[in-house]
């Protein structure tokens, strides 16, 4: 995987995308018999995200799509970790869009002043997935989106796991892995999980 401040070639961005839609697929699929098709009236939530049930993400969207997602612990799977050579954690958010209620993934790569605590101005990469359509988005680079305020607390009754909450911007959108219309995230804010192993 990429460094938090290496922008990410065009081929890791196709990378991304095919894991994840195929990780996707792989938790709705059932081992004996074909996925069903989710129902417009009545989506399937999120398997929850934080064991205190106070995760969420909200983040405005415009370009290429214009969202507004506001997603509660209930609606949406979170997960997060550190980097390979712990330079950075990756937090992930994946949720269904409101109107059509597709999947939409997440990604948030940082790299905090501190283990735990409070960073501020923290840069971060941002990447989002739209599954299933072939829809990729990257900011490519520490230099369009930032955290003005990220906290990292330990989870109690979770070893090695720590929630962490952040909000923060983008001046510039993020490109489309196809060389189309980009995606500008003006403001997000998210809170989630990530394990220490």
């Amino acid at each position: 995987m990429t460094n938090c401040h290496t922008p990410v070639p065009l081929r890791t961005l196709i990378c991304l995308l095919i894991i994840a839609t195929m990780s996707g697929c792989a938790r709705h699929a059932h081992p004996q018999s074909p996925t069903p098709p989710q129902s417009s009236q009545a989506p399937q939530a999120g398997s929850g995200c934080l064991p205190t049930h106070d995760g969420f993400l909200r983040a405005r969207l415009r370009g290429a799509s214009d969202l507004d997602i506001d997603w509660t612990d209930a609606q949406l799977q979170c997960d997060g970790g550190p980097r390979p050579d712990r330079s950075g954690i990756r937090v992930t958010f994946a949720g269904l869009t409101p109107r059509d209620h597709r999947r939409l993934r997440f990604v948030f790569g940082m790299a905090p002043g501190r283990a735990a605590g409070t960073s501020r101005g923290v840069p971060v990469n941002v990447t989002v997935i739209f599954e299933g359509q072939g829809r990729l988005y990257s900011t490519r680079g520490e230099d369009k989106c930032t955290i003005d305020e990220l906290t990292e607390s330990p989870i109690a009754g979770a070893a090695h796991e720590r929630r962490v909450a952040g909000r923060g911007f983008c001046v510039a959108a993020a490109a489309a892995a196809d060389g189309g219309e980009g995606l500008l995230l003006s403001r997000f804010d998210f809170a989630g999980r990530m394990s220490d192993e």
